[in-house]
């Protein structure tokens, strides 16, 4: 018997994201705290952040034949849970090599996840004959900005990492059996290939453009998360409520974004949709980059939120919709990248931001933003008209 509650498929898919985001979100705004904790700098942080970032490389490259085997509603039900638990353990941390290796493990986790919820989006919104791809990430960064908030005030409170990241883990645990007990995948779309998949999802030169429209948002969107709040203490001296409001409040304004870009998509079109967009990241940036005072500084994480809200939808949706290779490896190869460059770039400015100051985080990623923008075309220039869910 299947515990649960019973859900229109698009539902359940918008759960998995909320879900998803919320475990991974709790640990950004505890960022301050963690670094002081270790005693390190950002560079140091940086690095071990990266664990993170070396598992979701490796899932993202082999996990699509595991998931295959074990099937997705198994996998997922499993997963989460597990990725609550997993952050709780790497908080535990005392180092940054400590930090590190207890990444490793959350990062395969990430790979597998993200995997089986785009796909699930894709096939569900072709299933039910209406784009929820962009409304599926919305609630991605609903989630997020639920974590943003928890993390917030949790930390204006008092409350250790440590025991905050462990409250997180029964609160998953009854969401996930709550949401997604009664989960049953979507049939595959028809009409594309059915090769056996390999096990290793090597980009095509369409997915490595779609990466390259991507790069600049998951940067940036990652850059966001990993250092908004270390940045609004270090240049502002917030109080931590503040400083993990920034990145609760960039995810929020991500997520509205996202709710409603469906509708801009069908009216206009993806290339359009997209331009505009990476047009309001990069002025994001910019006031980031300049900022003088902490409500500039917030202003523009919101923009930069805005920016990035459409950006990696589009592109999950025009890579899981070619026909060239089974969507799921598609999905793979673009996630591959574009997924670590937003786990992997962002600890890596770390080190830059030790070197040069914490604003450089932000402004080296405005040549991506030109570079975004000039690969946009590759999303495609008609609109796409389907009903809106």
């Amino acid at each position: 018997m299947k515990l649960g509650l019973d859900l229109p498929p698009q539902f359940r898919v918008y759960a998995a994201f909320f879900i998803y985001a919320f475990c991974m979100g709790n640990l950004f705004p505890r960022l301050p705290d963690i670094q002081h904790g270790m005693g390190v700098g950002e560079g140091a942080l940086g690095l071990a952040l990266i664990g993170s970032a070396v598992g979701t490389l490796i899932s993202l490259t082999f996990a699509t034949p595991v998931i295959e085997r074990f099937g997705p509603r198994r996998t997922i039900l499993v997963l989460l849970p597990v990725l609550a638990v997993l952050y709780w353990l790497a908080v535990t941390a005392s180092g940054p090599v400590a930090f590190f290796s207890l990444l490793l493990p959350v990062g395969l986790a990430i790979g597998a996840i993200e995997i089986i919820v785009n796909l699930e989006a894709d096939r569900t919104e072709h299933a039910i004959g209406r784009r929820i791809m962009n409304r599926a990430h919305a609630f991605w960064s609903f989630g997020f900005f639920a974590a943003g908030l928890v993390g917030a005030l949790v930390a204006q409170l008092g409350v250790s990492a440590q025991v905050h990241l462990l409250g997180v883990v029964p609160v998953v645990t009854v969401a996930t059996i709550l949401f997604l007990g009664k989960f049953s995948p979507a049939a595959h779309r028809t009409g594309g290939s059915t090769d056996t998949a390999p096990l290793f999802a090597r980009p095509s030169l369409a997915i490595l453009v779609l990466v390259a429209v991507t790069l600049s948002a998951m940067i940036l969107e990652g850059a966001g998360g990993d250092w908004s709040a270390i940045y609004m203490r270090d240049v502002f001296a917030v109080e931590p409520f503040l400083a993990g409001f920034a990145v609760a409040l960039g995810a929020g304004a991500q997520a509205l974004a996202r709710f409603f870009a469906d509708g801009f998509v069908e009216r206009y079109s993806p290339v359009a949709v997209a331009r505009t967009l990476l047009s309001v990241l990069g002025l994001g940036a910019l006031l980031v980059f300049f900022a003088t005072n902490a409500p500039m500084a917030l202003f523009g994480f919101a923009l930069m939120g805005i920016g990035t809200s459409a950006i990696f939808p589009l592109a999950m949706s025009a890579a899981a919709q070619r026909t060239d290779r089974p969507a799921s490896i598609n999905v793979a190869a673009l996630a591959q990248i574009s997924f670590v460059a937003f786990l992997l770039g962002p600890p890596l400015l770390g080190l830059i931001a030790e070197s040069f100051g914490i604003r450089f985080s932000f402004g080296v990623g405005l040549p991506l933003v030109v570079l975004s923008f000039l690969a946009a075309g590759a999303l495609g220039h008609k609109p796409i008209r389907h009903e809106v869910d």
